[in-house]
C-alpha cells in the first residue's frame, strides 16, 4: 500500500472516529452521572477520540506536519487525562507511568508551540495559534505534574477534572469540525470560538454541582441530627 493510499485510508478513519465523538459526547452529558449509560456513551467517546488521535498521527507524519500533530497531542490528552480521573478518585492514588509520559508529552507539545511561535515570524496567523496553543499546554501540563506531587485533598475534585477534562476534549472535537467546515469565518475564530463558548459553560457546570452537592451535605447529615434529639 502506497504512502497516499494509507492517509486516505487514515483520514476515512479519522473521519468516521470524529464523527462518533461528536455525537455521543451530548449523550453521555445527558445521562445520569455515574449510570450504565453514562459509562458507556463516555468509554465510546474515549476510544472514538484515541481513534482520532492515532490517525491524525499518522496523518501528519505522511503529509500533514508537525503542527496538525502537536494539536492532535493536545486534544487527545484531554480525553486521556479526563479518564484516567476516574482511577485515580483519591487523594493518595498516585498517576501511573501513561499519565506521566502524556504529561511530558504535553509539555513537551507546549514548549514546541511556543517557541516555534515566538521565533518564526515568518507563520502569518499561524503563529497566533502556536501561541495560544502553547500557552495553555504549558499551563495544563505544568498543573498536572505539580498536582502528581500535590493532589486536590477534596473528596470530589476527581469528579471535576473529568467532567472538565472530557467537555476540553469536545470542544477539540467541535474546533476541528469547524476548523474543517466553516471557511467563511476567519482562520482565529475558526480556531477559538468553541473555546470562547466550552470553557466558561464549563466553568458554570462544575459550580452547578459544587453547589448541589454543597446543598445536599446538610440534608445528608439532617436525620442522624433528628435521632439524637429523639427521646
Amino acid at each position: 500500500m502506497t504512502a497516499d493510499r494509507i492517509f486516505h485510508f487514515a483520514l476515512l478513519i479519522h473521519i468516521l472516529n470524529g464523527s462518533i465523538a461528536l455525537v455521543i459526547a451530548p449523550l453521555a452529558m445527558v445521562t445520569v452521572k455515574g449510570g450504565l449509560w453514562h459509562r458507556r456513551w463516555g468509554k465510546i467517546f474515549f476510544w472514538a477520540m484515541a481513534g482520532v488521535a492515532l490517525t491524525a498521527t499518522v496523518m501528519c507524519f505522511i503529509r500533514s506536519g508537525v503542527f496538525l500533530f502537536l494539536v492532535a497531542i493536545f486534544s487527545f490528552y484531554f480525553a486521556l487525562t479526563g479518564y484516567a480521573f476516574l482511577h485515580r478518585k483519591r487523594p493518595e492514588d498516585r498517576p501511573g507511568s501513561l499519565e506521566w509520559c502524556a504529561a511530558i508529552a504535553m509539555l513537551l507539545a507546549g514548549i514546541i508551540f511556543f517557541g516555534t511561535g515566538v521565533l518564526d515570524a515568518n507563520l502569518g496567523a499561524e503563529r497566533w495559534l502556536r501561541l495560544v496553543f502553547g500557552f495553555f499546554a504549558l499551563l495544563l501540563s505544568s498543573l498536572d505534574l505539580r498536582r502528581f506531587f500535590k493532589p486536590h485533598q477534596s473528596k470530589r475534585a476527581w469528579m471535576y477534572e473529568h467532567m472538565g477534562r472530557f467537555l476540553g476534549a469536545y470542544i477539540a472535537t467541535i474546533t476541528a469540525f469547524s476548523v474543517v467546515n466553516f471557511q467563511f469565518l476567519p482562520q482565529f475564530l475558526r480556531w477559538f470560538w468553541p473555546t470562547g463558548i466550552g470553557v466558561p459553560l464549563i466553568i458554570i457546570w462544575q459550580a452547578y454541582y459544587k453547589r448541589k452537592f454543597k446543598q445536599e451535605a446538610p440534608a445528608q447529615h439532617a436525620p442522624a441530627s433528628v435521632a439524637v434529639n429523639q427521646p
